[in-house]
């Protein structure tokens, strides 16, 4: 049997000369009191046949509300500690998060109460500046925040602020310099 692979968009800004990155955190009963930890990139399963970048827009969409446009860098898959694999892609963009909109998924709530309730599947979304994003995201996840940042260390001149320092500092210190 085939592991199950995911498609997600790990959307990036910089503001203030700070690198942010957009994360959701995940609707429903079980994951109400969790923070640290919890929160994800937008992301869903992709069917046999279906194109992966394809796929990871069309969740980013039912999970946001937004559509995503832009120049999409593919980083490298990773296994999840659940077996299931995660490709995404790192794309520079806004999004209001005061603005999302979430599909909806329908379970039996409270358990073993007969009851179905509708959850949203994200029930927030928010930017987090890179170093606080590595305390929030799901641990199988963070291994793209390192990626995104070696990524944009290595892009000369494709923004004004991808200087490493100015992207998380030394040593996870925070970004020292003057704001833009």
């Amino acid at each position: 049997m085939t592991s199950k692979t995911s498609g997600g968009i790990l959307l990036y800004r910089f503001r203030f000369g700070e690198l942010e990155v957009f994360l959701v955190h995940p609707g429903g009963p079980y994951w109400e009191r969790k923070d640290d930890g919890a929160w994800s990139i937008p992301k869903g399963e992709i069917e046999e046949g279906e194109d992966p970048l394809e796929v990871a827009k069309r969740e980013f969409l039912e999970e946001t509300g937004s559509r995503i446009e832009g120049q999409f860098r593919s980083l490298t898959p990773l296994k999840q500690p659940s077996g299931k694999v995660v490709q995404a892609w790192a794309v520079e963009g806004e999004i209001d998060a005061s603005t999302l909109r979430s599909n909806t998924f329908a379970i039996e709530w409270p358990p073993r109460s007969g009851v179905q309730q509708k959850f949203p599947e994200v029930d927030k979304g928010e930017w987090f500046p890179i170093q606080t994003a590595q305390k929030k995201l799901l641990s199988g996840q963070v291994p793209f925040l390192d990626e995104l940042h070696r990524l944009l260390s290595m892009v000369k001149g494709a923004h004004s602020d991808t200087d490493p320092k100015r992207l998380g500092g030394e040593n996870g210190a925070p970004a020292q310099g003057t704001q833009s």
